[in-house]
């Protein structure tokens, strides 16, 4: 079998233009995640898929330096786009990484690689029942189960979020979910990049757990927030009490 991560970026984001060029460890924010998932052990290849807009001709140039796989497609249409990345690079398990979680953990996608290889799973997810915080989506898609939803479904939800129906009507598939530990539960908690104060907070966490030749684990994000919970406050009024899946089932 072969694991496939995609990771999705572009730079006209609304909220955020720009994004994966912000600097960040002293280099663009989507170089941080390009970085951090080479640490996957169970991933064949990493492809970067953008929009075939011309401002995003620097996100290819970024995907060349980094000696990782470009594919340029539609930007609206992101069923499309993973689609036909996923079918030009014959990816039996595809790992969809945004463009916005520069603390991802490989070690936690290569957990989940491992379910979805052994069990043969549709989907295996961590966004169904929130249990990590925002900014750690798992999402882990069988290519033949893609290849079907890109076929039969045409609405505006799939064609933009593509899992929405694998989220929404979970019965219909094969699907497992992983689950924060107890004791590392954190929901609640916003550590993605949407808004300038997002980035504030994410490079304070690494300019103090980024080393060299290392990636920032998820237990070591926790506990230094733990530790220092009034960083919290920095991204503080963008945090949701509802996920993104309870609000379009809604």
């Amino acid at each position: 079998m072969k694991n496939l991560i995609i990771i999705f970026a572009r730079t006209n984001a609304s909220r955020f233009p720009q994004k994966p060029l912000k600097k960040l460890n002293g280099m663009y924010l989507i170089e941080n995640i390009i970085y951090s998932m080479k640490f996957s052990k169970l991933t064949n290849d990493i492809v970067l898929a953008t929009t075939k807009n011309k401002e995003d001709d620097i996100l290819e140039e970024i995907a060349n330096k980094n000696k990782i796989k470009c594919f340029r497609g539609s930007e609206q249409n992101v069923l499309e786009r993973m689609y036909q990345c996923s079918k030009k690079f014959n990816g039996d398990y595809i790992v969809r990484i945004t463009g916005d979680n520069p603390l991802q953990d490989p070690y936690l996608i290569d957990s989940a690689l491992k379910i979805a290889n052994k069990k043969k799973c549709d989907y295996v997810t961590n966004t169904l029942t929130p249990t990590f915080p925002l900014g750690y989506p798992i999402e882990i898609i069988n290519f033949k189960t893609l290849e079907k939803i890109y076929r039969n479904k045409k609405d505006a939800n799939s064609k933009e979020h593509i899992t929405y129906d694998l989220c929404t009507n979970p019965n219909k598939y094969h699907v497992e979910e992983i689950f924060a530990p107890k004791k590392l539960d954190r929901p609640s908690w916003r550590l993605t990049v949407d808004y300038p104060e997002d980035l504030k907070l994410i490079k304070i966490i690494y300019k103090n757990l980024f080393k060299t030749k290392k990636i920032i684990k998820y237990r070591d994000v926790i506990l230094y927030l733990d530790n220092n919970p009034s960083l919290l406050n920095i991204n503080k009024k963008y945090y949701t009490k509802k996920y993104f899946w309870t609000k379009l089932k809604e």
